[in-house]
């Protein structure tokens, strides 16, 4: 596996990622990497906001509490 050296970490950072790692009971270099997938992994903001306007865009007028509650429990006995 390839590696990668980081350097001039600021103290504060480091110190946040080492909790962060103990809190989720794995190593140091496992938070990193961890972090670093959730970022390069995520879905573009952009990306988000044209899927949700397309939603929108799907439904019309306004959708009450009652229709959700309606529509959820569709197909459930």
């Amino acid at each position: 596996m390839p590696t990668v050296t980081l350097k001039n970490i600021p103290s504060k950072l480091h110190q946040k990622l080492k909790a962060r790692a103990a809190s989720h009971r794995r190593s140091l270099n496992s938070e990193i990497i961890t972090c670093l997938e959730s970022v390069v992994e995520a879905v573009p903001t952009d990306a988000l906001l044209r899927r949700a306007r397309f939603l929108r865009e799907q439904v019309s007028g306004v959708v009450h509490d009652s229709d959700l509650k309606s529509l959820k429990n569709q197909g459930r006995p």
